[in-house]
C-alpha cells in the first residue's frame, strides 16, 4: 500500500515558451483585426479625376418619311413585267412597265430569250445595302419583317434582272408577242417606287403616335409578273427632291429645335449627314411632332417609309464630371473694396471690427474667395458671422456682413481635403454634365474629386484616395 502511493504520477505542465516572432505575429494578428474592423465601420471616400470630354446624348429617333409621292394607276389588266429599274429616275414617256395579257412575256424572259444579263457593281451595291439594313433593324418581335425583306429582294432581283430587256424590246415584238404585250410609260417625272402604304399624302398635321410606329405600319409590293386589274395601283411617282421626316418630340425637345431653325441630321442607314429646317406640331392629344425638310438625298431613301437618324446638335466640349460629384454651397457676399492682402502672408482677407474692454478695433481675416463679379467676391462663411461689420482698407466705412448667395461647385482634393471649387455647367445629362474650363475659380484638367459629395464636409481631411 505504502509503495502505491509512493508510485503516483504527477503530470509536469510545461511553461509558455515566447519569443521574438510570436509577438511579432501576434502583433500583426492584432493589426490586421483593428484594419479590418475600421474598413468596415469607416466612411470610404471614392475619388474620380477630371477629363475634358463631351456628352454623348441619346438623339437617335425612328422619323418617318414624307415625299410628294403619286400613285399611278393601271391601264390595262394583265400581268405586269417592270422594266424601270426602282428608285431611278424616269421622265414622261419613259417605259417603266409592260402589260402581258396572256403571261407569255414571263415564259420568254425565263427562257433566256434576251440573253444573259449580269448585275452591275452599283446593282450589288444596292443589294448589300439592303441586307446589312435589315440585319441591323431586325427585332424578332416584328417577325413579319422578314416577309416584307423577302418580298423587296424578290421584287428587286426581278426588276435588276429584266433591266435590259428594255434593249431588246424589238426582240419581243418579233416573238410573236407583238399586239398582246403593251408598253406603259410614266405620266410623271420622277422617281420611281413599286410599293405603297397608304402614307403617300400624310402631311404633319395628320401624325399620330399611332403612325409612328412601325408595329402599325404596312406596305404592299408590286411584284413583277402579278397580275393586275384595270385601275389598280402599280407604282408610284415620287415627284419632288424636297423631302421630310417626323420625329415625336417633348415640349423641352421641341423649343431646342425651334431655337435652331435648322439642325444637322445624321442618317444611319449610310452615314450621310444633311441639314434640315425645323417645323413642329401639336395635335389634339398634345403629342408634339417635328418636321425636318431637306432638299436633296430623297432618292437614296425612296423606298424607305421609316428611318433612323441622329440629331448632331451643338457639341458641348469642357470637363466631364459625374452629377453625383455637384453640391450646392452658400456664401457671404462682400464688396470687393472691403476685400485686401494682409496678415502674415499675402492671402485674401478682410478687416473685421472687434471690440475689446469697450474698445473698437479691427483684426484681419484671411479667407477664400470662391467667385467673383464685377463688384462682389463671394467668401467662405466659416470665418465670417451675420451682423459682423467689415472695415474698408483705409476708410471709414462699414459693410454688415448679410448678403448672401450660393454657388455650384465640386469638392476638391488635390490637397488632401475637402476644397469646394465653383464650376459653371454647359450642358448635362443623367449621369454627367460638361462644365467650363479654364475659369479663375474652377477645376483644371485631372484634379480629383469627390465622386459623391454627400460623403464629405467642407474642409474635412481625406485620408484615402
Amino acid at each position: 500500500m505504502a509503495n502505491q502511493g509512493s508510485n503516483k504520477i504527477t503530470k509536469y505542465r510545461r511553461p509558455l515558451n515566447l519569443n521574438i516572432g510570436m509577438i511579432i505575429f501576434a502583433v500583426i494578428f492584432v493589426y490586421i483585426v483593428i484594419c479590418v474592423f475600421m474598413y468596415f465601420t469607416s466612411r470610404h471616400i471614392i475619388w474620380y479625376e477630371v477629363t475634358a470630354g463631351t456628352l454623348s446624348t441619346n438623339n437617335i429617333y425612328k422619323a418617318v418619311a414624307l415625299r410628294d409621292e403619286t400613285v399611278v394607276l393601271a391601264t390595262d389588266a394583265g400581268y405586269a413585267n417592270y422594266f424601270a429599274r426602282e428608285g431611278s429616275k424616269v421622265a414622261v414617256g419613259d417605259l417603266v412597265y409592260a402589260v402581258d395579257e396572256t403571261g407569255k412575256l414571263s415564259d420568254y424572259i425565263a427562257a433566256d430569250s434576251v440573253g444573259e444579263n449580269t448585275l452591275s457593281d452599283a446593282d450589288l451595291n444596292d443589294l448589300k445595302t439592303e441586307i446589312v439594313s435589315f440585319a441591323h433593324s431586325f427585332d424578332s418581335a416584328s417577325f413579319s419583317s422578314v416577309y416584307d425583306f423577302k418580298y423587296d429582294m424578290e421584287g428587286m432581283v426581278l426588276k435588276l434582272s429584266n433591266y435590259n430587256i428594255v434593249e431588246n424590246i424589238d426582240s419581243i415584238q418579233e416573238a410573236g408577242l407583238a399586239g398582246l404585250v403593251k408598253q406603259c410609260t410614266s405620266p410623271l417625272a420622277g422617281v420611281v417606287v413599286y410599293s405603297m402604304d397608304g402614307y403617300e399624302e400624310l402631311k404633319l398635321e395628320d401624325m399620330t403616335s399611332e403612325r409612328m410606329d412601325p408595329k402599325n405600319y404596312e406596305k404592299t409590293q408590286f411584284l413583277g409578273n402579278a397580275l393586275i386589274g384595270l385601275g389598280s395601283p402599280v407604282y408610284k411617282v415620287s415627284t419632288n427632291e424636297d423631302w421630310s421626316v417626323v420625329i415625336q418630340v417633348d415640349k423641352e425637345r421641341e423649343q431646342e429645335l425651334l431655337e435652331a431653325e435648322y439642325v444637322k441630321v445624321r442618317f444611319l442607314k449610310n452615314q450621310e449627314t444633311s441639314w434640315g429646317q425645323v417645323e413642329t406640331y401639336t395635335n389634339e392629344a398634345g403629342e408634339i411632332f417635328a418636321k425636318l425638310t431637306f432638299t436633296n438625298s430623297m432618292i437614296t431613301f425612296c423606298n424607305d417609309r421609316f428611318v433612323d437618324i441622329e440629331l448632331i446638335l451643338e457639341d458641348e466640349a469642357g470637363l466631364k464630371i459625374p452629377n453625383s460629384s455637384i453640391v450646392e454651397k452658400e456664401f457671404f457676399i462682400v464688396p470687393k473694396d472691403y476685400v485686401t492682402k494682409g496678415g502674415n502672408s499675402s492671402n485674401y482677407g478682410v478687416m473685421r471690427e472687434t471690440y475689446e474692454e469697450g474698445v473698437a478695433t479691427t483684426e484681419f481675416v484671411e479667407t477664400t474667395i470662391y467667385n467673383e463679379t464685377e463688384e462682389e467676391y463671394y467668401l467662405d462663411d466659416s470665418t465670417l458671422r451675420i451682423g459682423d461689420y467689415l472695415v474698408k482698407p483705409d476708410s471709414a466705412e462699414k459693410y454688415a456682413c448679410s448678403k448672401r448667395g450660393s454657388l455650384i461647385g465640386v469638392y476638391n482634393i488635390n490637397k488632401g481635403y475637402a476644397d469646394f471649387k465653383q464650376i459653371n455647367i454647359l450642358y448635362s445629362n443623367d449621369e454627367y454634365s460638361i462644365v467650363q474650363s479654364n475659369t479663375a475659380y474652377g477645376l483644371n484638367v485631372y484634379d480629383y474629386i469627390v465622386l459623391d459629395a454627400s460623403t464629405v464636409s467642407e474642409d474635412e481631411l481625406i485620408y484615402e484616395r
